[in-house]
C-alpha cells in the first residue's frame, strides 16, 4: 500500500516495494492524502485482504495521520482480519516477526507513540496552514471565486423573482448564469 499526495513522487516507495519482492499487480498506489482512511483504493484493499495476508506499508506516516484512526485500522487488520502488517522502513513494525507477548507489547507501545507523533505533525501542518491563510487575508489576498458584479439586467430579473413573478430556474436560464452565481 502506497499513499502519496498528488505532488509527491511515489517512485521511491514503489521501488522499495519491488525490491522487497512484491509483485507490481499487488501494489495499491493511492494518490489521495493519507489524512484519513476514506480512500477508495484503501477501502478496496480492506475488502480484499484476508487472514494470513501481509500488508506492506512503506512508512507509518503513509498509513495515516490521525492517532485514533491509525490504531483502529492497525487493530482491525491485525486482530479482526488477522492479517500481518510490515512497515518497511521500521523493522520493529513487522507483525510476522514479533508474535510473542513481549514483542507485541513493544510494537504496540511504539505504535502508540508514533501514531501520536503523526497526529501532532498533522496538527502542526493545519496550524501553519491556518496561520498562512490569516496572514494572506490580512495582506488583502482574496480567496474563493471572484465575485460577480450585479448588472442592471440581473437586478431587474432578481426583483421579478423576489416578487414571485418568475422562478429562480427561469431567472438563471434567462440570464445564462449558474445556481452558484445566482
Amino acid at each position: 500500500m502506497l499513499d502519496s499526495s498528488k505532488d509527491q513522487n511515489e517512485e521511491r516507495q514503489l521501488q522499495a516495494m519491488l525490491e522487497n519482492g512484491l509483485n507490481e499487480r499487488d501494489i495499491f498506489l493511492d494518490k489521495q492524502s493519507g489524512k484519513n482512511f476514506n480512500q477508495e483504493l484503501y477501502q478496496l484493499l480492506k475488502r480484499m485482504i484476508r487472514k494470513g495476508d501481509i500488508l506492506y506499508i512503506h512508512s507509518l506516516d503513509r498509513f495515516g495521520r490521525n492517532k485514533e484512526e491509525i490504531l483502529q485500522e492497525w487493530n482491525d487488520i491485525t486482530k479482526n482480519i488477522q492479517a500481518d502488517i510490515v512497515v518497511m522502513d521500521m523493522p520493529l513494525f513487522d507483525t510476522t516477526q514479533y508474535k510473542d507477548s513481549l514483542g507485541t507489547f513493544i510494537a504496540d507501545l511504539v505504535l502508540q507513540i508514533l501514531s501520536w507523533m503523526a497526529q501532532e505533525e498533522r496538527d502542526r501542518i493545519r496550524k501553519r496552514q491556518h496561520e498562512g491563510i490569516d496572514v494572506a487575508i490580512k495582506n488583502g489576498v482574496a480567496f474563493g471565486r471572484p465575485r460577480e458584479k450585479a448588472t442592471e439586467e440581473y437586478k431587474e430579473v432578481y426583483e421579478r423573482w423576489k416578487s414571485g413573478e418568475i422562478t429562480a430556474v427561469k431567472e438563471m436560464q434567462d440570464l445564462g448564469i449558474k445556481k452558484t452565481t445566482f
